[in-house]
């Protein structure tokens, strides 16, 4: 018996699917007729989504009507890869799904001020009396969950009533009670005011689900946390905006995903992040302006961050004006790549590839990266850092006009892997960075960040940096890691295998070249590429050669008549979004 139900329950999706027994049904809140007791039919439609996400099954296609869902949807049930589960917006249709709800009934508070109170029941965060996360001074504020949006637009939050000032809010928990001040002293009873009130408002945990066309807004999600949560297995997102959430918009957890044509923006944390998606694939998005909140960029915050995924493929999107790091890859990555994207004016990092294997980046356009003045954020400011993540082949990628062109950040660190939670040794060792651009950056064109004190860094025969066990002061009061455990001992620069092969280099005026070593320790300017390659031996092939790029400002990067044929080998293969580039080449 427990044979034919296993039988059963993997042939009758196929079945339904080929016979065409599967079911079209409909959600549209504002049609007269629409109810979660109707059957779900053009003509007398579902309510909520979730109402669809209860009832339909493999094959099944579940289109939305425009409206404002205010609701967490739970899809449980799976398709099949021959008749996925479909949840889509009618065509031309504009679809919200959002974590916020209308808030009413607000009484006035104050005589003297023009302050507002309404119910409060809500704590979102309930393990630490502050309800922040992460629970430290500098999230006190930052790591709360509560948003009020008032006529589209999001209010500051403060943490006492005495601090109430114009556009401002204060969730009282212990009395229960929330308290606004609206920025032009109107009486909320008039305008329209929405509070954040789920943390989640998609979570799909089956397998074999398709999702597109929705706009999803305003969780009450906490740092870490997405508010759009794939979880299930081959799943997709397709033609999604999520914004504007607390913290992370989303989360992708489960493996064989695929995001397309999805734009990640104005989150308050990060655009998305990502852990053990094996095989996601990202492409044709938009991630922008992210962490809009502040949270601490060294901890987690920007564009994203993934951490113990394998053979995740990123291409064809622009991630820009993130406010951190564009690309992070954190914590035991493998085997990922990075293609076909741009990659521009992201506060910190272009690329930041953290204690991680085997990253491919290639055919990119990284521009305009790393300026903000980020407290200890040394190495991490470049168009593409490789920080302590051995084993990358970066090639043919455009890394012009950044803080730093390409660097690597060493300090002592471990990380666990994918297969194996034991934290181990990793460093950088056998890189190769080949026909590559890199140009017109302002701080170097190649910097090596190496804040270690066994010398690794320099070829064998080189004096030591300093004292041993001395502890240096890093940049804006950090300081340097103590060793790891099991660490290796007695490297070189040669043992280390980093190749610099065949790329193109070019500082304008008042531009520096190749810096190596910290600048708190042993540390050596080279004024050129001669001296870069006779001092350090790691650079074959290199050459000195202004690209003449049309207008960088304006994202033309055609070439000059003159240097077309010359760098024809180190230009992007393909099209990256937002920019305009070579044909043919």
């Amino acid at each position: 018996m427990r044979s034919f139900r296993s039988a059963r329950a993997l042939v009758l999706p196929l079945l339904l699917a080929c016979f065409g027994q599967t079911a079209t049904y409909e959600v549209a809140q504002r049609h007269p007729q629409a109810s979660d007791e109707a059957p779900g039919t053009a003509e007398r439609p579902w309510k909520t989504i979730g109402r669809a996400a209860a009832a339909a099954g493999p094959g099944d296609l579940v289109v939305i009507r425009g409206g404002v869902y205010r609701e967490r949807v739970l899809v449980k049930a799976s398709g099949t890869a021959e008749a996925p589960l479909r949840f889509e917006a009618a065509p031309g249709e504009h679809v919200l799904l959002t974590g916020a709800d209308r808030l009413t009934g607000w009484r006035r508070q104050d005589e003297s001020r023009p302050v507002y109170s309404v119910a409060w029941p809500h704590r979102f965060i309930t393990w630490n009396r502050s309800m922040t996360h992460p629970d430290d001074e500098y999230h006190r504020l930052i790591g709360r969950c509560e948003q009020v949006i008032v006529d589209g637009l999001l209010l500051r939050q403060v943490l006492s009533a005495d601090q109430l000032a114009p556009g401002a809010f204060f969730a009282d928990v212990t009395n229960r009670t929330l308290l606004l001040w609206d920025v032009g002293s109107r009486d909320p009873n008039r305008l329209h005011v929405e509070t954040s009130v789920r943390q989640e408002v998609l979570r799909v945990e089956g397998d074999h689900v398709q999702v597109r066309g929705l706009r999803f807004r305003h969780a009450a999600n906490m740092a870490q946390h997405g508010a759009v949560v794939l979880a299930g297995r081959h799943n997709t997102l397709e033609d999604c905006v999520v914004e504007a959430m607390n913290a992370s918009g989303a989360t992708f957890s489960g493996e064989d995903a695929t995001v397309r044509r999805c734009a990640f923006r104005d989150n308050g944390q990060m655009g998305f992040g990502a852990g053990r998606a094996h095989r996601l694939l990202f492409t044709d998005c938009l991630v922008e302006n992210n962490n809009t909140k502040g949270f601490d960029r060294g901890w987690e915050a920007g564009g994203n961050k993934l951490a113990l995924c394998q053979d995740v493929v990123l291409e064809r999107s622009r991630f820009v004006r993130n406010r951190g790091n564009g690309v992070w890859f954190d914590i035991g990555n493998t085997n990922c790549t990075v293609r076909q994207c741009l990659i521009a004016d992201n506060e910190d990092a272009g690329i930041f590839y953290e204690i991680s294997f085997a990253l491919h980046a290639h055919d990119n356009v990284i521009v305009g990266n790393g300026f903000a003045p980020t407290s200890g954020a040394w190495g991490a400011q470049a168009g593409i850092s490789l920080s302590s993540s051995p084993g990358c082949l970066i090639e043919r990628n455009l890394i012009v006009g950044n803080r730093e062109g390409f660097n690597f950040r060493e300090q002592p660190r471990t990380t666990p892997t994918i297969e194996d939670r034991t934290s181990r040794p990793v460093w950088n060792h056998d890189q190769l960075i080949r026909h590559n651009v890199i140009a017109l950056n302002r701080d170097a064109q190649v910097w090596g960040w190496f804040d270690v004190k066994d010398n690794r860094h320099w070829p064998a025969g080189q004096p030591a940096a300093g004292p041993a066990g001395r502890v240096a002061a890093a940049p804006d009061g950090g300081t340097v890691a103590a060793p790891a455990t099991n660490s290796p001992v007695g490297l070189t620069l040669e043992q280390l295998r980093l190749q610099f092969v065949d790329n193109v280099y070019f500082a304008a005026p008042g531009q520096a070249w190749f810096e190596w070593g910290p600048t708190w320790a042993q540390h050596q300017s080279y004024p050129g590429l001669t001296a870069f390659q006779s001092a350090l031996a790691i650079d074959t092939g290199g050459q000195v050669l202004d690209p003449g790029f049309v207008d960088v400002r304006q994202g033309d990067f055609r070439l000059r008549p003159e240097t077309r044929d010359r760098l024809r080998a180190y230009y992007p293969r393909g099209p990256v979004p937002g920019v305009i580039l070579d044909d043919g080449l």
